[in-house]
Formats: structure tokens, sequence, C-alpha cells
């Protein structure tokens, strides 16, 4: 089975979202959410073994597997994992299974074409962080657009189409630039193995056009100020299941580009343009954090908050050093299980009062006190309490900064004190208080299943948080190599 375990975890959901699509009408809803879920756990369960059979003393690509695809332009299904991707697999099957969980009772109309949407997103997504052939990466990265632009276009909120139409714009114009610069490497190659685009001697000049290439397309998705204003109508117009996989997961192939891409096969553009990265980082943790503390929307808030959290991400990856790097890694899985959180906090409220301004609610602790406890959790998360997952990822990026410039740590460390404005100010209106209204007054807590999908989500937050080595275990030896590559000179 270890010879084809990643092409299971990559086809297993895929197969699984033709068959779910297969049940048809809403009629059989009931079948089309069992086999869901029967789908969506086997493939999580089944990438675990990953991480059980994961060798964490080299930084070699492990559970490989390559055949013959397009012969003719050496195009071949090439799969494999290491220490950097592996985890995010997991966070992808896992955060689907949150989602099926998460859309049970809520979604009642097209239940089948939903939950298949998923499921086909999720192979995708799993292919996008395993694929070591270019031609196979594009086509991963964007056949996962489609099942999220359609989840958004269906079942999204009032202004879907324009949200839709610009997500896809967006991502459209980046994508496009992305394969310009693999038809370039595959004309100096004649290769389109990604490992062997590592090993290619480039001049500083084609470096810096393909460093500008790739980042056109990773700045879209993490997103990267200015490019981020696709970002928050997205949200504020997807359902609560693709506003979950969109922070959790789209969000990370951005940071996940920068690693496999531009830091070990241009590290001499990447070092020399680190700055301007760097400054793009920063005022995307100071300035959007300052632009989440107006936002009377709870969505569009969260949606803010992820932009300034994935700012700190690309500041670690930017410092070129180990901590840094682990740190961005950390607190992208970290920011999945927040992230994802959050928004299922706020889809929990939204169906049962149909509103997401922070006005409409007040005083939900009187009549939701188990939710409030949970809500809590994940906003000190959100603010980088120690003891949850949302401290590690942060500490360790602003330690490493603070080695290389002081300045860059201070505004980094301003995350910790908007991070908290923001988030808690939000939790203060919604949470406490006197009960606000009759909507209010009403409110049922949350049920068996909310409670279910919540507490494993909290878990995570709790472990990670206390307990960190597993994670930083897995990536060490291939952050390692990176930091190698990525200060070596190729000419």
């Amino acid at each position: 089975m270890d010879s084809y375990l990643l092409s299971i975890v990559i086809w297993l959901p895929i197969i699984g979202g033709v068959v779910v699509l297969s049940t048809g009408s809403d009629d059989r809803a009931p079948l089309a959410r069992q086999l869901s879920l029967v789908f969506s756990i086997a493939a999580f369960l089944i990438s675990l073994l990953l991480y059980t059979g994961f060798d964490t003393t080299t930084a070699q690509m492990q559970f490989t597997e390559k055949a013959a695809w397009v012969s003719a332009f050496n195009i071949y299904y090439h799969v494999g994992v290491d220490g950097i991707s592996m985890p995010l697999i997991i966070l992808t099957t896992f955060l689907t299974v949150i989602v099926v969980i998460a859309g049970w009772e809520v979604i009642q109309e097209k239940t089948a074409q939903y939950m298949a949407a998923f499921l086909l997103m999720e192979g995708f997504m799993v292919g996008v962080f395993s694929s070591l052939d270019a031609v196979l990466f594009y086509v991963f990265w964007e056949g996962m657009l489609i099942p999220m632009f359609l989840i958004i276009g269906v079942w999204g909120g009032p202004n879907r189409i324009y949200a839709t139409i610009k997500f896809f714009l967006y991502t459209l114009l980046g994508s496009l630039l992305m394969l310009v610069a693999f038809l370039y490497l595959y004309h100096q190659s004649n290769s389109f193995n990604i490992l062997e685009y590592q090993d290619l001697p480039i001049g500083i000049t084609a470096q810096k056009l393909l460093f500008i290439a790739f980042f056109a397309a990773f700045a879209v998705k993490v997103p990267m100020f200015p490019v981020h204003t696709w970002l928050p109508d997205a949200h504020v117009e997807a359902p609560t299941g693709g506003s979950v996989i969109l922070a959790a997961i789209m969000l990370k192939m951005g940071g996940y580009g920068f690693l496999r891409f531009s830091l070990p096969i241009l590290p001499d553009a990447s070092r020399e343009l680190a700055i301007f990265v760097i400054v793009l980082s920063l005022i995307a943790i100071v300035y959007i954090a300052l632009v989440a503390l107006v936002q009377d929307d709870m969505k569009k808030l969260i949606a803010y908050s992820s932009i300034a959290h994935m700012g700190f991400v690309t500041l670690g990856f930017f410092i070129f050093s180990e901590q840094g790097i682990e740190g961005g890694l950390v607190q992208m899985i970290s920011h999945g299980f927040i992230s994802g959180a959050l928004f299922l906090c706020v889809g929990v409220l939204y169906d049962r009062v149909h509103s997401r301004k922070i006005e409409s609610y007040g005083g939900v602790v009187n009549t939701m006190p188990v939710f409030a406890a949970f809500m809590m959790l994940f906003a000190m998360a959100n603010a980088g309490l120690p003891g949850t997952s949302g401290f590690v990822g942060e500490f360790l990026v602003i330690l490493a900064a603070f080695k290389v410039n002081i300045w860059y740590a201070v505004l980094a460390g301003t995350t910790l004190v908007f991070g908290a404005a923001y988030t808690l100010w939000m939790y203060k209106r919604v949470i406490f208080g006197d009960v606000a209204n009759d909507d209010v007054k009403e409110l049922k807590d949350i049920s068996p299943r909310e409670i279910v999908f919540l507490s494993l989500l909290a878990a995570m937050v709790l472990v990670m948080g206390i307990w960190p080595y597993p994670f930083l275990e897995v990536m060490h030896a291939s952050v390692e190599q990176l930091v190698a590559q990525a200060t070596a000179n190729k000419i």
C-alpha cells in the first residue's frame, strides 16, 4: 500500500466526489451526506499513514510515485511529500471532515452537489501539495478553483456572482504568469520536474523575471497586500464551509508555492527582492489589522484577520532562517485550525439569526454558554495567547525577525496588540453584556453535532499550542535543506 499511498489520498476523495454526485436529487440527500462522511474520514485516516511512516531524519521526497503521462514532452504523473507538504496534506483531509460534519444539517438544497464539490476540491488540493511535476501541479492548482468557484457561486450570499467573478479574475492572471514561468523553465531544461529546477543554472535577470511571475500567482493566493481585495468579498459571500476551506487551506497554497518554487529555484532573486516581500508583509500585519478593527461584519473581520496573520507567514519565509521558515509553517497550520474554527463559530450564529453583523448580537453568553466558551478559546488563540497554537508560530517568526532587524520584530509584534484588539472587541460585543434583542433571547445552545466539530478544532489548537514538537520535528530536515538552497548562490 505504501507504494500508492499518496495516490490513494489524492484520488479517493475525487472518486468519492463522483460517487456522491451520482446520488443526484435532494430526495437522496441523507445518502449523499453519509457517503461524503465515509469518504472524507477514510481519506483522513489514510493520510495519517503519511505521518506514521514518515522518516523525519531526511529531507528527501518520500512516498514518491512516477509514471509517464505525456512522454513526448517529458510530462509525468510524479508525486511525493517532504516535511513541508505532508503536514499541509493532513490539515486538508482533517478539515474536509470538519466541513462535511458542519454542513450536515445546514445545506438542504443541492446537498449531493455541495458535498461532492468539497470532496473533489480536497483531492485537487492534496494534489497541489504533492505534485513534483510542474504540469501536474498546474492542473491541480487550476482544478481546485472550479469547485470553490461553484461553492461560492451556487451556495453563496446575495452578491455571490460579483465575488466569484472577482475571485476568478484575480487568480487567473497570476496563474497564467506562473504557467509562462513553467514553460520558460521547460525550455531551459527540457523537463517539467520541479526538483530538477532546483539545480538549473539561471542568470539573475531571468531569476528576477521568474520570481515576479511566481510572485503574481502566490501573492494573490496568500493574499498579500495590495492584491488582497478579493478575499473579504469571497469570504462574506461564501457559505460557511467555503470560508473554512478558503481561509484554512487555499491561502496556504500561496505560502507553499514560495517554499517549493521561489526560494529553492530562484535563490539569488529571492534574496535581492526579499525586502520587497518583507515590506508588503509588514504592511499586511499592521495596516490590515487596523482595517479589521473597524469592520461591523464578523466574517469580514475574520477575513482581514487572515490577511494579517498570513503576513507573518511570508515575513518568516523571507528572513531565510530555519526559525523563521518553521515559524511560518507552524503559523500556516495553526491558522488553518483557528480561522476555520472562527468561521464555523460565525456560521453557528448565522444559522440561528441569519445575520453576520456584530450589532445583531450581544449577550449571547446568557443563552449559549457552551458556545461562548468555545468561541473564547478560538478568540484567544487568534490573539496569540500562550498555550494555544496561535502563539507558537508568531513567537518563532518574531524571534527570527529580531535576529535580522529589530524593527521587523517591533512591527510584527504589533499584531499581538491589534490581534487582541479586533478579536476581543468583536467577542465582547457579540458574547458579553445583557441580552440585546429577541433573536438572541431565543437562541439555543450548540447541538451535539456542533460540539463534535468545535471540540476537534479546540483539541488541535490546544495540542499544537502546548506540544508543538511533533509538528516541528517532521518539517525540520526539509526546512534545513531549504535554507541551504535559499542562501546558496546560483550565479
